[in-house]
């Protein structure tokens, strides 16, 4: 924490930490930091994200970033808010199709750069384009009868819902392997019997699970329960 009360990274964020004179390496800004760093993780991946090989990226070296950077936890925080292109226009008075819309573009970012999902989340947002992101969620249920605190929880639940899926996604990798399910097929069939798992083996024969649905005909299912839940709390209130 700073004297501000605020971490060195939001201060930077937002621009209330005094810039760095121009140092001997022209050029070297605080944008163009982040902008390396995340060009090293979209290439390589976090496990190979440091000071030095983001400073190798610029033609500089690690000392000359820290006039700008504290620490690579710093560093990460900016790249996060950075990644995230910037949030959509809500729809006037059309509140699901804005959530929809707002989801379906958060998980494009997060599937631009999936580094950003291995990133522990440390708190309640307090970067700039974070803000702007829960603004946009917010303003698409503006003209609804929820309250404050259900807006929040709306809100929560779907980045939640966007975030877990792409992380399945990732983890498991059906994002880019279509022989996934296939194989999983055909372990189950060596190794369940229908007496001890009578409605797994009644979805197996089914054959559903001998080709790959695309993830995101998992996710509009997931997403449109949840959204239906939310008209539901609508039309409560």
């Amino acid at each position: 924490m700073t004297s501000t009360g605020l971490p060195e990274s939001v201060e930077a964020a937002w621009g209330l930490r005094e810039r760095p004179n121009r140092g001997p390496k022209r050029g070297l800004t605080l944008e163009g930091i982040v902008a390396a760093a995340i060009a090293v993780a979209d290439r390589d991946g976090l496990d190979a994200l440091s000071m030095s090989r983001v400073a190798a990226e610029l033609g500089s070296s690690a000392m000359s970033l820290y006039r700008y950077i504290s620490a690579k936890d710093e560093l990460l925080t900016l790249m996060i808010d950075a990644a995230y292109h910037p949030a959509p226009d809500p729809i006037e008075g059309a509140w699901r199709e804005s959530l929809t819309k707002w989801a379906w573009a958060e998980l494009e970012a997060v599937r631009a750069h999936p580094w950003v999902l291995r990133v522990p989340i440390s708190g309640p947002p307090l970067m700039p384009n974070q803000l702007l992101w829960l603004e946009s969620g917010l303003r698409a249920l503006a003209h609804t009868p929820l309250g404050p605190a259900d807006k929040m929880s709306a809100i929560l639940l779907v980045t939640g819902y966007v975030r877990t899926t792409a992380t399945l996604a990732a983890d498991i990798g059906t994002e880019h392997d279509p022989e996934v399910m296939p194989i999983y097929s055909a372990m189950l069939r060596r190794l369940i019997n229908p007496q001890t798992y009578p409605e797994l083996t009644g979805i197996l024969n089914s054959g559903i699970f001998d080709h790959d649905d695309p993830i995101d005909d998992e996710f509009i299912f997931g997403l449109d329960r949840i959204l239906d839940g939310i008209d539901a709390l609508i039309k409560q209130r």
